[in-house]
C-alpha cells in the first residue's frame, strides 16, 4: 500500500548543511536526534522490510486541539493518524471503503440503519476492549456531541439519530434521514475510535495528547508542547486493515516528531541526513530536494479547493456583480505559474478535480479582467481615485483578508491576487495571521469580507462541511437556498443523484461569486531514500505503520 515515490536524481551523499541562521537553528532543534545517513544508491533494491529504528519526522505546526471531531488541521491529524484505527478503511487509489476495525457491514435500501460487524481481539492501549458499545459510545459523541462535556458534534456526521448495541461484536447506526456519506465518515481522521476514558473527559482535557486513548500502532512516550512528540510502536498491535501487506506491529520502534516550523530548516536538515522525513515542503524548496537525491510526495486532499471565499453578508460583497467581477478578475493560472509548481494543479472548480461529483467550470472561471471591469462599472463603481482604486459614495473598493497560516505560501498568494486586483481598482489589504484581533475578526464578514482556505476530504459531504451554516460555514452567509441544496445532497441516497447535486451546488458556488477556486492544494513531503513503505490516507495524512528504514546496520 505504499506509494509511488516522486525522486529526483540520487546522489552518492547527501550535502553539506546549509550555513547561517538555519544551521545555527537546526543544531540547537535536533540536538540528541537519531537522523539518518545518505540514502541508498539508486538502483539498489530495497530488500525485505525491517523491524527497529527511529524515524526523525519534521513538521511544520504543532498540534493544536486533539478531540477527535475536531482534528481535520494537518498536524493534528497527521498524529491522530498513528495513535488510532476507524472502523473502515478508504483504499487512497480507488477511494473505495474496506474493512478495518469492522470485518463487514450492512446498509438498509433507505441508507438509514448501518450495521457494522466488530472483530474480535482488538483493545485500546489502556487494555479496555474495542467492542461495539465502545464503538457506539464514540458515534454517539459524533453524531450528536455532548453538551455537558462540551462536545461538539462532527462535521462528518448527517442525520444521526442513535446507536443500537445489538451484540458485544455488533452494532447498528439509525438515521432520521437518509446519510449516504456516513459509510466513508467512518474511514476519517475524525472518525478515530478512542478508550472510553477518552470520551468521559471534558472537551479541554479530550484536547490534550495525554489524553488520547487509541488503539492504533503507536503510543506517545514524550510530549514537550509545542516542540516534540516522541511515539513508540505498540508491541501487542495486529489489526491493520486486512487488505494490508504488513500486519503485526509497526516495523519502526520510534518516531521523533519535531515541530520545526522554518522552512530553510526542514529541508536542510533532511538533505543533510539529520532528518529522515518532512512535512510541508514549500514550492520553492522541491528543486533542492529532488538535487540531492531525496524523494518529493505531493499527495491529493481531493475536498474543496485552495481558493479565497467571499462573504455576502458584507457591505461591498452583498453585490452579486462585485463579487463576480472579483472572480473574474483573479487570474488563477498566474498563481500557480508564478509561485507553485506541477505539484499544484489549477483550480476549475471549486472541488478538485479527482472529488467525487466534480464538475468542469473553467469556462466560468476563465481569467477576464475586460468583464471584471464592466461588471464593478455596472455595479456603481464607476469613479477612480488617484491611486487607481475605485470610489463610489465617497467609499474607496478596498477589501481586507488575513494571511492563511495553514495554506501554503498564503502571503505571497494573497500578494499577487491584490496586484491583479489592483489592475481592476480593487484594494485588497492583506492582514498578518498572527494579529492579535484575528480570531474575533475573522468571524465579522465587515472586518474579513473574504477568506484564503480549503478543506480535504474525499466524499462528496466535503462540500457541506465548508460551507454549511452549521459546520465551518466558511462564506458567514444567510443564504437559505444554499444551506438547502447542501442539504438536500447529504441526504440522497441514490449515488448518481447524489453526485448530481454536488454538481449544481458548484455550479450555483460559482454563479453566484462565493468562490475564486485557485489551485488543488496537494500535502508535500520529502524524505530520505531509505525511508521506505512511505504511505498516506486518502486526504494526504502520513501513515508510518508500514515505513522501515533500509539504511539499518
Amino acid at each position: 500500500m505504499n506509494r509511488a515515490k516522486r525522486t529526483g536524481n540520487r546522489l552518492a551523499a547527501a550535502p553539506a548543511l546549509r550555513t547561517g541562521a538555519a544551521a545555527l537553528a537546526l543544531a540547537g532543534l535536533l540536538t540528541g536526534c537519531s537522523g539518518g545517513a545518505a540514502g541508498t544508491g539508486a538502483d539498489e533494491p530495497a530488500g525485505e522490510p525491517v523491524y527497529g529504528g527511529t524515524l526523525t519526522y519534521l513538521e511544520y505546526q504543532a498540534p493544536t486541539c486533539l478531540y477527535l471531531p475536531a482534528a481535520g488541521f494537518y498536524p493534528n491529524g497527521g498524529l491522530l493518524n498513528q495513535l488510532t484505527d476507524k472502523l473502515t478503511w478508504q483504499n487512497p487509489d480507488t477511494l473505495e471503503i474496506e474493512p478495518w476495525i469492522a470485518e463487514s457491514w450492512e446498509i438498509n435500501d433507505e441508507v438509514t440503519e448501518y450495521t457494522f460487524h466488530i472483530r474480535d481481539g482488538v483493545t485500546f492501549s489502556d487494555g479496555t476492549p474495542l467492542d461495539a458499545a465502545a464503538v457506539a459510545a464514540n458515534f454517539d459523541v459524533y453524531g450528536l456531541g455532548n453538551e455537558e462535556l462540551g462536545l461538539t458534534p462532527a462535521e462528518f456526521v448527517n442525520n444521526y439519530d442513535h446507536s443500537e448495541v445489538v451484540d458485544e461484536n455488533t452494532v447498528r447506526f439509525h438515521f432520521d434521514r437518509p446519510s449516504p456519506g456516513f459509510l466513508q465518515g467512518t474511514s476519517v481522521i475524525g472518525a478515530g475510535l478512542v478508550a472510553p476514558s477518552t470520551l468521559a473527559l471534558p472537551y479541554e482535557e479530550q484536547c490534550q495528547l495525554k489524553n488520547v486513548v487509541g488503539s492504533g500502532p503507536f503510543t506517545v512516550a514524550n510530549h514537550i508542547v509545542d516542540k516534540q512528540i516522541d511515539l513508540v510502536a505498540r508491541e501487542d498491535y495486529d489489526w491493520a486493515p486486512p487488505s494490508s501487506e504488513h500486519q503485526g506491529r509497526a516495523y519502526l520502534d520510534r518516531i521523533e516528531i519535531i515541530v520545526t516550523p522554518e522552512d530553510s530548516v526542514r529541508v536542510g536538515a533532511l538533505t543533510s541526513g539529520q532528518a529522515d522525513y518532512v512535512r510541508y515542503v514549500q514550492a520553492f524548496d522541491e528543486p533542492t530536494v529532488e538535487a540531492a537525491g531525496y524523494e518529493l510526495y505531493a499527495e491529493p486532499t481531493r475536498g474543496v479547493n485552495n481558493g479565497l471565499y467571499l462573504r455576502p453578508a458584507n457591505h461591498i460583497l452583498a453585490d452579486v456583480d462585485v463579487r463576480r467581477a472579483l472572480q473574474a478578475g483573479t487570474d488563477a493560472r498566474e498563481v500557480v505559474e508564478t509561485i507553485f509548481t506541477d505539484s499544484y494543479p489549477v483550480a476549475t472548480s471549486v472541488l478538485s478535480h479527482l472529488a467525487q461529483g466534480y464538475v468542469d467550470l473553467s469556462a466560468e472561471l476563465a481569467y477576464d479582467p475586460e468583464r471584471a471591469n464592466a461588471l464593478l462599472d455596472q455595479a456603481g463603481w464607476t469613479t477612480r481615485g488617484a491611486d487607481g482604486i475605485r470610489v463610489k459614495d465617497g467609499e474607496r473598493l478596498s477589501l481586507s483578508v488575513f494571511v492563511a497560516g495553514a495554506q501554503p505560501l498564503s502571503k505571497q498568494t494573497l500578494e499577487l491576487v491584490a496586484q491583479q486586483w489592483s489592475e481592476i481598482g480593487v484594494e485588497l489589504q492583506i492582514k498578518p495571521a498572527d494579529a492579535g484581533s484575528m480570531a474575533v475578526d475573522i468571524l465579522d464578514p465587515e472586518k474579513t469580507p473574504l477568506v484564503h482556505s480549503m478543506v480535504g476530504r474525499a466524499d462528496p459531504d466535503v462540500i457541506k462541511s465548508q460551507f454549511h451554516t452549521e459546520n465551518r460555514d466558511a462564506l458567514l452567509s444567510n443564504d437559505a437556498t444554499l444551506d438547502q441544496l447542501l442539504e438536500e445532497q447529504s441526504a440522497l441516497a441514490e449515488p448518481e443523484a447524489r453526485l448530481a447535486k454536488v454538481g449544481e451546488i458548484q455550479r450555483y458556488l460559482v454563479d453566484q461569486g462565493y468562490a475564486i477556486p485557485l489551485f488543488e492544494e496537494p500535502q508535500v513531503y520529502g524524505a530520505a531514500p531509505y525511508v521506505e513503505g512511505v504511505d498516506f490516507e486518502a486526504v494526504g495524512r502520513p501513515s508510518f505503520y508500514s515505513v522501515w528504514l533500509s539504511n539499518q546496520d
